[in-house]
């Protein structure tokens, strides 16, 4: 569908409150793309989830550029003004089976001098956490997520320590066919904007991967501009307050919940947080494809991502993406008929 069809769902915002979000989103796409080849379409949905104040699962076998995504994504980030000094641009955290909540949190520590306990921060006080492995740790640690991707805090021994308010996690894991994998709760799922299963890129790309040695991948992105905290947290802003989201698009998004719920091949359907979550990003991608409304498009691509892993299926159904995808194109149609009738 012509874009121009869209306006009809939205009155236009001056462009100029958008130009910083337009600015973070093109200088990060470019020093991610630099350091990932073949990865465009991933690179983007990171960028959404960044932008929309989400978070992301990436699954794939090891060796795919997980890791190195995250961390070109870590060192894009630049200490400004704001920054507050005890966090870190980008931190890792291995999970194992032997990895104890405290190694992510922290704990607090008898200093012998004072007799007194002095909290040590944990990994997870950065902007950016790679949880690399997620999947391989016990539940008890993968619980330990949950209070900080929710409220952007942790509790220790009945104290509460704030993070920052960038706050990104991107965690790994491979597929659950490979032995010594824990699959992840459906609470913990819940927290994650965006599912992505990383597929192997094409011939082309890693020709170009192998061209670029021997500069490694950070090098590559070394070359280009990076961004501060500060500039993030404006972008989030302009986006959230500028971008426009017609009413329908809400009513699709409830209608397409509802859908979902009494699909006879759904137990448990997609929640509200989901639905929330899905605003900011079908307006961050609407920004980084140079709108200043959101688009019927944006819901289309958005969704697969957004519900399917958060859908628990009935015994015999696998696939949730083409549930998804089936269930959204009817909103998507309905929101093209409207702005049909208003063009």
């Amino acid at each position: 569908m012509p874009e121009h069809l869209n306006e009809a769902l939205s009155s236009p915002a001056p462009p100029e409150h958008l130009e910083v979000a337009r600015s973070v989103a093109n200088r990060l796409r470019k020093r991610l793309r630099a350091a990932i080849r073949g990865r465009d379409e991933v690179i983007d949905l990171i960028l959404i989830a960044l932008l929309a104040d989400g978070h992301v699962l990436l699954e794939d076998y090891p060796g795919s550029g997980k890791t190195t995504l995250a961390r070109a994504l870590g060192t894009a980030i630049q200490k400004g003004p704001g920054s507050p000094p005890h966090i870190q641009p980008f931190r890792r955290i291995q999970f194992t089976p032997d990895l104890l909540p405290s190694d992510i949190t922290g704990t607090n520590v008898l200093q012998l001098e004072s007799s007194q306990f002095v909290f040590r921060r944990g990994p997870i006080f950065a902007h950016v956490v790679l949880a690399d492995e997620i999947n391989r740790t016990s539940p008890k640690v993968q619980a330990a997520m949950l209070e900080a991707m929710a409220e952007k805090q942790v509790t220790i021994d009945e104290e509460t320590h704030p993070l920052d308010e960038l706050f990104f996690v991107i965690a790994t894991q491979n597929p659950l066919d490979v032995a010594g994998t824990y699959p992840l709760p459906t609470p913990q799922l819940d927290r994650f904007l965006f599912k992505i299963r990383m597929e192997p890129i094409s011939r082309e790309a890693e020709l170009e991967v192998l061209a670029s040695y021997p500069k490694s991948s950070l090098e590559l992105a070394n070359e280009h501009q990076g961004v501060t905290r500060d500039e993030i947290l404006a972008a989030r802003q302009a986006i959230r307050h500028k971008v426009r989201i017609h009413p329908s698009f809400r009513e699709a998004l409830v209608d397409l919940a509802r859908s979902l719920r009494s699909d006879p091949r759904v137990l448990q359907g997609a929640s509200t947080r989901s639905l929330l979550l899905m605003l900011p990003a079908m307006q961050a991608r609407a920004v980084l494809y140079e709108r200043d409304y959101v688009s019927p498009r944006d819901l289309e691509v958005l969704a697969p991502y957004v519900f399917s892993h958060r859908l628990e299926l009935a015994p015999g159904h696998h696939n949730s993406e083409s549930i998804v995808r089936e269930a959204v194109k009817r909103q998507v149609e309905r929101l093209e008929r409207e702005v049909l009738r208003n063009a």
